[in-house]
């Protein structure tokens, strides 16, 4: 039997945008209306995904501005990314686009190499949105992530949302496999032998 892999998720965005009832909805299937803000929290589940078993650390990262030293750790332990928004906050929709920034920063890589997935949460508020499908997907589209309009509440694309970001991680890490393979055999071609 293979090993199963581990993959760490971080999930982060501004507060108030439904960070942890994603978390909660996914790990446990349950929505809670009423809790208190979140400073780190961790969740694991077990999935089997395209044939593959994978275990899965979600890192629930706190999105008040206080706690930004501690999300910012948090950020390089990650190696998947949800970057959520609330469709019913403006202030929420700008931290997203500066968090897609920090995040390559914090893993000093380029915005096509960071396996994320934009969320635009609260969909079910549909009646007080100001943040329309098109800023959404052309917030993702900038930085190459796949996007979702998601609703905890209702469980509307959450385990979309978190399948997605598992496929983009081990996409990441073939990649990163081939790449360091290319540069192995690029280095043994340098070698010179003089006899």
């Amino acid at each position: 039997m293979s090993e199963i892999e581990t993959i760490p998720i971080v999930l982060i965005g501004g507060g108030s945008v439904g960070k942890s009832c994603l978390a909660l909805m996914y790990v446990q299937e349950s929505f809670v209306e009423d809790y208190d803000p979140t400073i780190a929290e961790t969740y694991e589940k077990d999935i089997v995904l395209d044939n593959k078993k994978c275990h899965l650390q979600i890192i629930d990262t706190a999105g008040q501005e206080e706690y930004r030293s501690a999300r910012d750790k948090y950020i390089k332990l990650g190696e998947g990314f949800m970057i959520v928004f609330s469709v019913i906050s403006r202030s929420s929709f700008i931290e997203a686009k500066n968090l897609h920034e920090s995040i390559k920063r914090a893993q000093k890589i380029n915005s096509t190499q960071v396996p994320a997935v934009t969320v635009a949460n609260k969909l079910d508020l549909q009646e007080s949105r100001i943040i329309t499908k098109e800023e959404g997907l052309d917030l993702a589209k900038k930085y190459n992530s796949p996007y979702f309009e998601t609703s905890a509440k209702n469980n509307v694309s959450v385990c979309e949302a978190f399948e997605q970001i598992v496929r983009n991680v081990r996409a990441a890490r073939i990649k990163n496999q081939q790449t360091n393979a290319n540069k192995s055999v690029k280095k043994k071609k340098k070698r010179c032998i003089i006899f």
